[in-house]
């Protein structure tokens, strides 16, 4: 009898050492296929980075997914079907993991029914970023706003669920179309020539940004078959209204999201520049006074 026990083992023994082994050469095999396409996939100077992200990510989740299946085979007993054994892990993940189901659905939404891509400037809830990074679990953002101005990066990388899809609001800045509407508001005094100011402020913005009309009005043509976007007018524009601090000009203008700052700066310049030549024209601006008494000693 313990002969016989002592050969049970022995076989036990070698089966866990040979499946051992399979497992490992399984993985080594799979990764040197991997290895292989990433650097197919990267031959050329001129290759797209988004298509080949895209690439290896799904050369990745694949290799991945039949790693699980050769090895599911070799450990799992009974492993007869396929179909037997994703309605148990399907069955299993929608009971005990739910949270981790519902980021794997929405990892599946968001490559099918693509909301946003890696390289798009988004909004999901009160998140703002660039879109860097798609995985199963999560997509990350290099985060823009926050304590920064005008939308510029702070440097963090923020990781969300992909699961926030289902439940938060999403904004793309770079789906559609690829500009947003910019307003930059100044006041000028009451005795101010207010039409001379806004001749000036509709130069500087025409002189800045002429070079990308012929590129706005492309993009606003292919958004119009699209996504039936339209505007009226697209070109820079000043509006005027009377406020308790004076006369407001509000500029607004077409501008891509990532270089709303840098023409802010530029505006900004060029107003103070050329405001400072008429004698006509004077910016306002609240200010506070503050009047101490001292008192007089007897």
């Amino acid at each position: 009898m313990e002969i016989w026990i002592e050969y049970l083992n022995s076989i036990v023994e070698y089966e866990i050492r040979w499946n051992i082994f399979k497992t490992i050469l399984i993985i080594l095999i799979l990764w040197l296929i991997k290895k292989g396409i990433y650097h197919l996939i990267g031959v050329g100077k001129d290759a797209d980075l988004k298509r080949i992200y895209h690439w290896r990510k799904t050369a990745q989740y694949t290799l991945v997914f039949i790693g699980f299946l050769l090895i599911g085979n070799i450990w799992i007993s009974n492993f007869q079907s396929i179909t037997t054994f994703l309605g148990l892990l399907s069955a299993g993940i929608a009971i005990a993991l739910k949270d981790i189901f519902v980021n794997i659905a929405g990892w599946l939404f968001i490559y099918w029914r693509k909301p946003f891509d890696v390289g798009d400037r988004i909004q999901i809830g009160e998140h703002k970023g660039d879109v860097v990074d798609l995985r199963l679990f999560q997509f990350s953002l290099l985060e823009v706003g926050n304590w920064v101005d005008a939308d510029q990066s702070t440097g963090r990388i923020l990781h969300v669920p992909n699961g926030k899809v289902f439940s938060d609001a999403q904004a793309n800045y770079s789906q559609g179309f690829d500009y947003i509407w910019n307003e930059q508001n100044l006041y000028v005094s009451l005795d101010s020539n207010h039409k001379k100011a806004q001749k000036i402020l509709r130069e500087i913005m025409n002189d800045l940004l002429q070079d990308g009309f012929k590129s706005i009005e492309r993009a606003m043509m292919k958004a119009h078959k699209e996504h039936f976007i339209h505007f009226g007018q697209f070109t820079p524009t000043v509006y005027s209204k009377i406020h308790e601090r004076g006369i407001q000009l509000s500029l607004r203008y077409l501008c891509h999201p990532r270089k709303r700052r840098v023409l802010e700066h530029q505006i900004t310049e060029a107003i103070l520049e050329k405001f400072k030549a008429e004698s006509d024209i004077r910016i306002v601006y609240p200010i506070t006074s503050v009047y101490l008494d001292k008192g007089i000693d007897s």
